[in-house]
């Protein structure tokens, strides 16, 4: 077991109590459970952050929006400026602060309304109230990368319209319907797993070899005792870590649950026009900064310098400042940063940036190494 922070040791007891006591109130009925008009699909984690759940959403939202379903996204929106339940407006001026920067990702990568709003339930309740019909208020199709093959971050990366997946309707899963005929809607609840307060058709949780040796917090970033696995339906793993982990994942799943495999590649649009021997300056505020820059290394990228700052960070001139020197020290050639942070960037700080190097925004996309199985077993839960 691994401690982040050791001072959190003593308070880890109390921390374990009190899930413990919240546990004790569910079974006996005093903790209250809302149920929503259309299903809702939870996508979680067993950590703080850093797990990879934005990735997941988006893959989700595009595999059922291929098959004809009508998705929104229901989420917290971290760190945000606004008030109240809104709905996300990606094009927005200052949108990652007014919304949160991961729905502003998921926003413009998924292309389905994503409502944001501390109380998840008035936030589905505002998202069924606007639909007047499937897809009646979905923002444009956005255009996305084309996956390059292999793991090289180098080449170009093409624009295609997001359309239908490669899984076909069969008869054996086919969408629900409502009784007028048209597809049914579904919620996708991001970061959902903790947030029990809202009924759901399913709970998937990411997993990641990390989580398992992590401790609780405040000593560690996980959330709840392992044993919380028995609570999911779909487990979901890393390609590259299913062989070491799954045999202890799937010790405290229940009989029943299914375990999915993901692959995660990063494509770096802009890298393509830079010498193979590009120096790039690394920063992120996320979760799991080092996932990012070994990520971009294992992808071909020669990083010559990292710079970390705190998950849901606001930037300002003077991080920039700060990004320029090292970039200078370091002869560097070019920043490159995440979604998450990009959003975050106004038009001034990239500008900022730009004076003295190129700015790219690494790409980071999840793609289910089976999308059939998971068709099958979310449609069969969904029904």
């Amino acid at each position: 077991m691994k401690a982040r922070r050791w001072w959190g040791w003593p308070l880890v007891p109390l921390y374990a109590a009190g899930l413990a006591a919240q546990d004790g109130l569910r079974r006996v009925g005093a903790l209250r459970t809302r149920k929503l008009q259309w299903p809702v699909v939870s996508v979680g984690s067993l950590s703080a952050g850093g797990a990879g759940k934005t990735p997941v959403v988006i893959a989700l939202a595009e595999l059922l929006r291929g098959r004809g379903w009508d998705i929104d996204v229901l989420t917290r929106g971290y760190g945000r400026g606004g008030r109240g339940v809104e709905r996300v407006d990606s094009v927005a001026a200052d949108a990652a602060r007014r919304f949160g920067d991961e729905p502003v990702v998921i926003a413009q990568r998924a292309g389905v309304p994503v409502w944001v709003g501390a109380d998840r339930f008035a936030a589905g309740v505002a998202a069924e109230a606007a639909t007047e019909g499937p897809g009646s208020k979905s923002e444009g199709v956005p255009q996305r990368l084309k996956p390059q093959s292999g793991k090289s971050i180098y080449g170009t990366a093409e624009a295609v319209p997001l359309t239908k997946t490669d899984v076909p309707l069969t008869k054996s899963a086919v969408p629900s319907t409502k009784t007028d005929g048209s597809l049914a809607r579904v919620h996708l609840l991001d970061d959902g797993f903790q947030h029990r307060r809202l009924a759901r058709a399913a709970d998937v949780v990411v997993v990641t070899e990390e989580d398992l040796d992590d401790a609780l917090l405040p000593a560690g970033n996980r959330r709840e005792p392992l044993t919380a696995l028995r609570r999911a339906d779909i487990v979901i793993l890393r390609e590259e870590e299913r062989g070491r982990i799954e045999a202890r994942v799937r010790a405290r799943m229940r009989e029943g649950a299914a375990i999915w495999t993901v692959r995660r590649t990063v494509e770096v649009p802009g890298a393509e026009g830079l010498s193979s021997n590009c120096g790039m300056v690394a920063f992120c505020g996320i979760a799991r900064p080092e996932d990012f820059v070994d990520t971009l290394r294992t992808g071909g990228a020669r990083v010559v310098d990292s710079i970390a700052f705190p998950d849901h960070h606001r930037y300002t001139a003077g991080d920039m400042r700060r990004l320029t020197e090292s970039l200078r020290a370091r002869a560097g050639d070019a920043f490159v940063t995440t979604e998450k942070d990009a959003v975050k960037l106004t038009p001034e700080l990239r500008a900022q940036l730009e004076a003295a190097a190129p700015v790219l925004v690494a790409h980071l996309r999840v793609e289910f190494l089976d999308p059939k199985q998971a068709v099958r077993e979310l449609e069969a839960r969904l029904r």
